[in-house]
């Protein structure tokens, strides 16, 4: 049985290893954790309703369960319901996904639960996903919305927090190799995408006896130091929004899950005192 049990740890671990190098991306920063948080969760609610619940539904939310975030039923009312929806209806959206799909080029996903599915496999939460996506816009008039992003490469969706987090640039320093002649010489060019999306190229050098290995280094600079602090900070909240809301009662969970095993750990030990009593006159 343990051989079995050892057997089934060393698969899942040789199965999600694989898993975890393909996702491997843009680096995802640190949310900060603020799920216990009412005063935050309030505020990504509020984010939520007003910039993201627009095109993304939330079919498996329903407005009255925000009561568990310490809101009134009367100030939901008043603050997160814009249309004719009742405080108990879901959090759906009118936009017909056919036409999200012509206007956008694929219909937005509902973010019941987002921050869960965007968790990394035995790795970091689907919030850290999140609060990094949400950060990482950046002006590229190349695409067809005017906007990419750096942990979604050219995804459809435009940067509705354009406003809120002020004008950015991003560098990119990439080292690659170059063949001319037949002989193979590595450069190290240093690309520029300023705040309205145009592409400069500020140097591209020479390395001469180089041994490394390809690599590509993207910093996204936001040029309003005091912006970029307020727009963190409700990015955060948004995040833990949509962590709360992938599963409303995870505390729940946790609390019970502590007890659980610690019932377990009481049992084990009666179930180990029992067995050696029962046997002890057994040769």
């Amino acid at each position: 049985m343990i051989k079995k049990l050892l057997g089934a740890l060393v698969l899942m671990f040789a199965v999600s290893g694989p898993a975890m190098s393909a996702a491997a991306g843009y680096p995802w920063d640190r949310a900060p954790e603020r799920i216990t948080d009412l005063a935050a969760l309030q505020n990504g609610a509020k984010l939520f309703v007003n910039y993201c619940l627009n095109c993304h539904s939330a079919n498996a939310m329903r407005y009255n369960k925000l009561v568990d975030l310490g809101l009134t039923e009367k100030e939901i009312e008043e603050n997160l319901l814009f249309t004719g929806d009742k405080v108990g209806d879901k959090m759906t959206v009118a936009m017909n996904p056919k036409d999200a799909k012509l206007w956008l080029g694929v219909a937005p996903p509902d973010l019941s639960v987002m921050a869960r599915a965007k968790a990394a496999n035995l790795g970091q939460p689907g919030t850290d996903y999140i609060y990094t996506y949400l950060r990482t816009f950046y002006r590229d008039v190349t695409r067809p919305l005017g906007w990419n992003n750096l942990v979604f490469p050219n995804a459809g969706m435009p940067n509705v927090f354009w406003q809120e987090s002020g004008p950015s640039e991003l560098t990119t320093v990439t080292v690659h190799p170059v063949e001319k002649d037949g002989q193979v010489q590595w450069f190290k060019t240093t690309t520029l995408v300023d705040a309205d999306g145009f592409t400069s190229v500020v140097s591209d050098e020479p390395l001469a006896d180089y041994k490394g290995q390809a690599s590509v280094e993207q910093t996204l600079k936001y040029l309003d130091p005091a912006k970029q602090a307020e727009f963190d900070n409700n990015m955060a909240d948004l995040a833990a929004f949509l962590g709360w809301m992938a599963e409303p009662d995870q505390q729940f969970r946790k609390q019970l899950g502590t007890w659980v095993l610690l019932f377990l750990a009481l049992f084990f030990v009666i179930a180990w005192r029992l067995n050696k009593t029962y046997w002890k006159h057994v040769k």
